[in-house]
């Protein structure tokens, strides 16, 4: 498993996501999306495997870039607006190769061990 946690240091369930790993003794990669952000192909990437650009979106964000993107139309625009401000990423956002996921979802994990 190559195991990557993008988030944010003070999010708890980034945190959660963290221990689950760290208790089952598998190594991970961490981003801190705050101070490194996330590139596009990763973040692409992680599009592909979630499903949907709308679903990596934190809706409780007080941010008004993450009001202001679900009325950008074409996808590419949404993309630049996100490497923009990576803080409107719902998280943690989990990485496995090509699968993804977003927000704590250990069910989904443990089927990747």
């Amino acid at each position: 498993m190559n195991i990557q946690i993008f988030g944010k240091p003070k999010c708890f369930d980034t945190k959660k996501a963290q221990r689950f790993f760290k208790e089952r003794g598998i190594k991970y990669q961490f981003v801190n999306l705050s101070e490194y952000g996330i590139n596009k192909r990763e973040l692409e990437s992680i599009i592909n495997g979630i499903g949907s650009i709308d679903l990596i979106l934190d809706e409780k964000s007080k941010d008004l870039d993450s009001a202001l993107i679900k009325y950008l139309a074409k996808y590419e625009d949404k993309i630049e607006k996100i490497l923009e401000n990576p803080k409107i990423l719902k998280t943690p956002i989990v990485r496995n190769g090509r699968l993804a996921t977003v927000g704590y979802c250990p069910d989904i994990w443990k089927k990747w061990e």
